[in-house]
Protein backbone atom coordinates (compact mmCIF):
# COMPACT_ATOMS: atom_id res chain seq x y z
CA UNK A 1 0.00 0.00 0.00
CA UNK A 2 1.07 3.69 -0.79
CA UNK A 3 -0.16 5.00 2.58
CA UNK A 4 -1.31 4.77 5.93
CA UNK A 5 -5.17 5.81 6.76
CA UNK A 6 -4.56 8.92 8.37
CA UNK A 7 -5.45 8.64 12.29
CA UNK A 8 -8.94 9.92 13.55
CA UNK A 9 -9.08 13.64 14.58
CA UNK A 10 -11.40 16.50 15.24
CA UNK A 11 -9.82 19.41 13.01
CA UNK A 12 -11.57 21.70 10.47
CA UNK A 13 -10.20 24.58 8.11
CA UNK A 14 -11.38 26.57 5.14
CA UNK A 15 -9.61 27.94 2.03
CA UNK A 16 -9.37 27.44 -1.46
CA UNK A 17 -9.91 23.13 -2.51
CA UNK A 18 -6.36 21.53 -3.82
CA UNK A 19 -6.86 18.71 -6.41
CA UNK A 20 -5.67 15.65 -4.47
CA UNK A 21 -2.57 14.14 -5.77
CA UNK A 22 -4.42 10.26 -4.78
CA UNK A 23 -7.16 8.82 -3.09
CA UNK A 24 -7.45 8.68 0.48
CA UNK A 25 -8.52 7.71 3.74
CA UNK A 26 -9.19 8.98 7.22
CA UNK A 27 -11.38 7.20 9.82
CA UNK A 28 -13.72 10.22 10.15
CA UNK A 29 -16.94 11.72 9.58
CA UNK A 30 -15.71 14.29 7.22
CA UNK A 31 -18.36 17.57 6.22
CA UNK A 32 -17.76 19.88 3.57
CA UNK A 33 -19.18 23.23 2.91
CA UNK A 34 -19.02 25.27 -0.57
CA UNK A 35 -19.35 28.49 0.50
CA UNK A 36 -17.92 30.35 -2.81
CA UNK A 37 -17.44 29.69 -6.53
CA UNK A 38 -18.37 26.40 -8.96
CA UNK A 39 -18.77 22.58 -7.67
CA UNK A 40 -16.15 20.24 -6.49
CA UNK A 41 -15.58 16.88 -7.94
CA UNK A 42 -14.82 13.59 -5.99
CA UNK A 43 -14.18 10.42 -6.59
CA UNK A 44 -15.86 8.71 -3.92
CA UNK A 45 -16.38 4.64 -3.53
CA UNK A 46 -16.82 4.02 -7.03
CA UNK A 47 -18.96 7.30 -7.82
CA UNK A 48 -18.47 10.85 -8.98
CA UNK A 49 -19.97 13.02 -6.14
CA UNK A 50 -20.27 17.11 -7.07
CA UNK A 51 -20.89 19.07 -4.48
CA UNK A 52 -22.11 22.20 -5.90
CA UNK A 53 -21.94 26.10 -4.45
CA UNK A 54 -23.99 26.47 -1.33
CA UNK A 55 -24.21 22.77 -0.58
CA UNK A 56 -23.19 20.95 2.79
CA UNK A 57 -21.93 17.25 1.96
CA UNK A 58 -20.74 14.47 4.91
CA UNK A 59 -19.40 10.94 4.38
CA UNK A 60 -17.36 8.27 6.13
CA UNK A 61 -13.91 9.10 4.86
CA UNK A 62 -12.34 5.91 5.18
CA UNK A 63 -14.41 5.44 1.77
CA UNK A 64 -11.23 5.69 -0.52
CA UNK A 65 -12.09 9.45 -1.60
CA UNK A 66 -10.15 12.06 -3.93
CA UNK A 67 -10.75 15.58 -4.98
CA UNK A 68 -10.60 15.66 -8.92
CA UNK A 69 -11.71 18.48 -10.21
CA UNK A 70 -12.74 21.76 -8.83
CA UNK A 71 -14.21 25.21 -9.09
CA UNK A 72 -14.60 26.29 -5.81
CA UNK A 73 -13.18 29.25 -4.48
CA UNK A 74 -13.45 28.58 -0.90
CA UNK A 75 -14.95 25.60 1.01
CA UNK A 76 -14.98 24.38 4.46
CA UNK A 77 -14.52 21.18 5.93
CA UNK A 78 -14.57 19.64 9.53
CA UNK A 79 -13.40 16.54 10.38
CA UNK A 80 -15.00 14.14 13.22
CA UNK A 81 -13.95 11.18 14.59
CA UNK A 82 -15.73 8.34 13.90
CA UNK A 83 -16.35 7.12 17.78
CA UNK A 84 -17.54 10.63 18.13
CA UNK A 85 -20.02 10.08 15.32
CA UNK A 86 -21.15 6.78 16.51
CA UNK A 87 -21.65 8.23 20.41
CA UNK A 88 -24.13 10.35 18.81
CA UNK A 89 -26.68 8.10 18.53
CA UNK A 90 -28.02 8.68 15.47
CA UNK A 91 -30.95 6.75 13.47
CA UNK A 92 -29.52 3.21 12.57
CA UNK A 93 -30.80 4.48 8.98
CA UNK A 94 -28.68 7.10 8.61
CA UNK A 95 -25.53 5.30 10.10
CA UNK A 96 -26.28 2.66 7.89
CA UNK A 97 -26.08 4.99 4.79
CA UNK A 98 -23.13 6.28 5.64
CA UNK A 99 -21.44 3.19 6.06
CA UNK A 100 -22.42 1.86 3.16
CA UNK A 101 -20.81 4.28 1.30
CA UNK A 102 -23.62 7.18 0.58
CA UNK A 103 -22.66 10.87 1.23
CA UNK A 104 -25.35 13.06 2.27
CA UNK A 105 -25.63 15.79 -0.10
CA UNK A 106 -28.42 18.72 0.24
CA UNK A 107 -28.98 20.96 -2.51
CA UNK A 108 -28.43 24.62 -2.21
CA UNK A 109 -31.77 24.81 -2.05
CA UNK A 110 -31.80 22.99 1.65
CA UNK A 111 -28.72 25.50 2.63
CA UNK A 112 -28.97 27.43 6.14
CA UNK A 113 -28.03 30.76 6.13
CA UNK A 114 -26.02 30.33 9.10
CA UNK A 115 -23.89 28.08 7.40
CA UNK A 116 -21.48 30.15 6.56
CA UNK A 117 -21.25 31.62 10.23
CA UNK A 118 -21.29 28.30 11.70
CA UNK A 119 -18.31 26.92 9.46
CA UNK A 120 -16.55 29.92 10.63
CA UNK A 121 -16.98 29.51 14.01
CA UNK A 122 -16.23 25.79 14.25
CA UNK A 123 -13.08 26.33 12.35
CA UNK A 124 -11.62 29.21 14.91
CA UNK A 125 -13.43 27.05 17.63
CA UNK A 126 -10.79 24.42 16.77
CA UNK A 127 -8.07 26.72 16.39
CA UNK A 128 -8.50 27.81 19.96
CA UNK A 129 -8.00 24.58 21.33
CA UNK A 130 -10.62 25.36 24.37
CA UNK A 131 -12.52 22.47 25.46
CA UNK A 132 -15.51 23.92 26.17
CA UNK A 133 -15.73 25.44 22.78
CA UNK A 134 -14.79 22.07 20.66
CA UNK A 135 -17.78 20.69 23.37
CA UNK A 136 -19.94 23.23 21.77
CA UNK A 137 -18.93 22.86 18.63
CA UNK A 138 -19.63 19.28 18.46
CA UNK A 139 -22.76 19.29 19.48
CA UNK A 140 -23.29 22.22 16.70
CA UNK A 141 -22.06 19.41 14.11
CA UNK A 142 -24.49 17.25 15.78
CA UNK A 143 -27.70 19.06 14.96
CA UNK A 144 -25.81 20.10 11.44
CA UNK A 145 -25.74 16.64 10.43
CA UNK A 146 -29.11 15.41 11.82
CA UNK A 147 -30.46 18.23 9.48
CA UNK A 148 -28.34 17.53 6.60
CA UNK A 149 -30.08 13.69 7.31
CA UNK A 150 -33.37 15.66 6.73
CA UNK A 151 -32.64 17.39 3.92
CA UNK A 152 -30.25 15.26 1.27
CA UNK A 153 -32.06 12.85 -1.32
CA UNK A 154 -32.44 9.46 -0.48
CA UNK A 155 -30.59 8.16 -3.77
CA UNK A 156 -26.91 9.02 -4.93
CA UNK A 157 -26.03 11.91 -6.95
CA UNK A 158 -26.63 11.54 -10.71
CA UNK A 159 -23.40 9.76 -12.82
CA UNK A 160 -20.84 11.88 -14.02
CA UNK A 161 -20.70 13.02 -17.93
CA UNK A 162 -18.32 15.45 -17.98
CA UNK A 163 -16.02 15.75 -20.71
CA UNK A 164 -12.56 14.55 -19.80
CA UNK A 165 -12.77 11.04 -21.62
CA UNK A 166 -9.95 10.21 -18.85
CA UNK A 167 -11.48 10.73 -16.06
CA UNK A 168 -15.00 8.85 -17.93
CA UNK A 169 -12.58 5.63 -17.81
CA UNK A 170 -11.23 6.24 -14.97
CA UNK A 171 -14.90 6.61 -13.28
CA UNK A 172 -16.15 3.53 -15.28
CA UNK A 173 -13.19 1.39 -13.39
CA UNK A 174 -13.60 3.08 -10.00
CA UNK A 175 -16.92 2.31 -10.49
CA UNK A 176 -16.34 -1.23 -11.45
CA UNK A 177 -13.89 -1.77 -8.77
CA UNK A 178 -16.72 -0.41 -5.63
CA UNK A 179 -18.88 -3.03 -7.37
CA UNK A 180 -17.22 -6.18 -7.93
CA UNK A 181 -14.34 -5.83 -4.74
CA UNK A 182 -15.70 -9.11 -2.66
CA UNK A 183 -15.10 -10.70 -6.20
CA UNK A 184 -11.58 -12.41 -7.71
CA UNK A 185 -10.35 -9.61 -9.63
CA UNK A 186 -7.40 -8.94 -12.30
CA UNK A 187 -6.56 -5.65 -14.16
CA UNK A 188 -7.76 -6.80 -17.23
CA UNK A 189 -11.56 -7.58 -15.22
CA UNK A 190 -11.02 -3.74 -14.54
CA UNK A 191 -9.93 -2.50 -17.67
CA UNK A 192 -12.85 -4.41 -19.84
CA UNK A 193 -15.02 -2.57 -17.52
CA UNK A 194 -13.98 0.34 -19.51
CA UNK A 195 -13.07 -0.87 -22.46
CA UNK A 196 -9.38 0.01 -22.47
CA UNK A 197 -6.26 -2.35 -22.83
CA UNK A 198 -4.85 -3.45 -19.26
CA UNK A 199 -1.45 -1.10 -19.92
CA UNK A 200 -3.77 1.44 -21.45
CA UNK A 201 -5.78 1.25 -18.22
CA UNK A 202 -3.22 1.02 -15.95
CA UNK A 203 -1.62 4.38 -17.18
CA UNK A 204 -4.95 6.06 -16.66
CA UNK A 205 -5.74 5.00 -13.32
CA UNK A 206 -2.77 5.87 -12.09
CA UNK A 207 -2.20 9.11 -13.87
CA UNK A 208 -5.77 10.36 -12.42
CA UNK A 209 -6.18 8.47 -9.31
CA UNK A 210 -2.32 8.22 -8.08
CA UNK A 211 -2.35 4.86 -7.20
CA UNK A 212 -2.38 1.51 -9.17
CA UNK A 213 -5.77 -0.40 -9.27
CA UNK A 214 -4.15 -3.26 -7.06
CA UNK A 215 -4.31 -0.13 -4.25
CA UNK A 216 -7.24 0.73 -5.12
CA UNK A 217 -9.33 -2.53 -4.87
CA UNK A 218 -7.54 -3.11 -1.35
CA UNK A 219 -8.42 0.07 0.24
CA UNK A 220 -12.19 -0.63 -0.73
CA UNK A 221 -11.95 -4.19 0.78
CA UNK A 222 -10.54 -2.78 3.77
CA UNK A 223 -13.42 0.12 4.21
CA UNK A 224 -15.67 -2.80 3.86
CA UNK A 225 -13.41 -4.75 6.26
CA UNK A 226 -14.23 -1.73 8.88
CA UNK A 227 -18.18 -1.67 8.28
CA UNK A 228 -18.46 -5.16 8.55
CA UNK A 229 -16.45 -4.98 11.96
CA UNK A 230 -18.23 -1.82 13.57
CA UNK A 231 -21.65 -3.78 12.36
CA UNK A 232 -21.89 -6.75 12.75
CA UNK A 233 -20.76 -10.16 14.82
CA UNK A 234 -18.97 -11.81 11.88
CA UNK A 235 -16.01 -13.84 13.25
CA UNK A 236 -12.62 -12.10 11.69
CA UNK A 237 -12.19 -14.65 9.52
CA UNK A 238 -15.87 -14.22 7.59
CA UNK A 239 -15.13 -10.48 7.68
CA UNK A 240 -12.14 -11.18 5.50
CA UNK A 241 -13.88 -13.58 2.96
CA UNK A 242 -16.99 -11.15 2.41
CA UNK A 243 -14.58 -8.36 2.32
CA UNK A 244 -12.58 -10.06 -0.42
CA UNK A 245 -9.22 -11.16 0.72
CA UNK A 246 -8.27 -14.50 -0.01
CA UNK A 247 -7.51 -15.45 3.33
CA UNK A 248 -7.82 -14.62 6.59
CA UNK A 249 -3.68 -13.03 6.87
CA UNK A 250 -4.10 -11.21 4.45
CA UNK A 251 -6.69 -9.58 5.65
CA UNK A 252 -4.83 -9.27 8.84
CA UNK A 253 -1.43 -7.85 7.37
CA UNK A 254 -3.62 -5.21 4.92
CA UNK A 255 -5.30 -4.43 8.16
CA UNK A 256 -2.59 -3.87 10.62
CA UNK A 257 -0.37 -1.70 7.85
CA UNK A 258 -2.85 0.55 6.36
CA UNK A 259 -5.07 1.46 10.17
CA UNK A 260 -2.22 0.98 12.78
CA UNK A 261 -4.19 -1.82 14.93
CA UNK A 262 -5.41 -5.46 14.24
CA UNK A 263 -9.57 -5.99 13.19
CA UNK A 264 -10.41 -7.03 16.77
CA UNK A 265 -9.00 -3.89 18.19
CA UNK A 266 -10.69 -1.81 15.61
CA UNK A 267 -13.69 -3.45 16.40
CA UNK A 268 -13.34 -3.17 20.30
CA UNK A 269 -11.95 0.48 19.61
CA UNK A 270 -15.65 1.30 17.48
CA UNK A 271 -18.53 -1.06 18.94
Amino acid sequence: MDTQIEPPRLVGWAGRPVLMDTAHQHDDLEINFVAEGGTMLYLFGGEPVEIGPGSVAAFWAAVPHQLVANGATRAHWVHVPFATFLGWGLPAALVGRLLSGMPLIAPPTAAMASDPANFTQWAADLASAQPERRRILLLEVEARVRRLALDAPGEPVRPYTGGDPALRHVVAMVRHLAGHFREPLTVADVAAAANLHPNYAMTHFRKIVRTTIGDYLTRCRLAEGRRLLITTDLPIVDVAAESGFSSVSRFYTAFKTECGVPPAAYRRQHQ
